[in-house]
């Protein structure tokens, strides 16, 4: 499953749920130096979703905030709670 994430590094606490601009809000404490942030919202991604981390691959937007990752063996019932869940 391909979906987009909006990654929100600098966060009190690392969270996954809610939607921006339709992306998948995931807020990671991490902050953007040396592609930390980017590692620590796939592995929260991996998490949420029930997956290994190298399960979570980076398709798009390494250095963008808005990224795009396929989820192997990811369960869209699992993004939809996600999408309406405000962390």
């Amino acid at each position: 499953m391909r979906i987009s994430i909006k990654v929100r590094p600098g966060s009190g606490r690392t969270s996954v749920g809610g939607e921006h601009d339709g992306s998948l809000v995931v807020r990671v404490a991490a902050r953007t130096v040396d592609g930390q942030a980017t590692e620590a919202a796939l592995a929260a991604v991996a998490a949420a979703f029930g997956v290994r981390r190298r399960e979570v691959t980076l398709v798009s937007g390494s250095t963008s905030r808005t990224k795009v990752v396929d989820i192997d063996g990811g369960d869209p019932s699992v993004l939809d709670r996600l999408m309406i869940k405000q962390s």
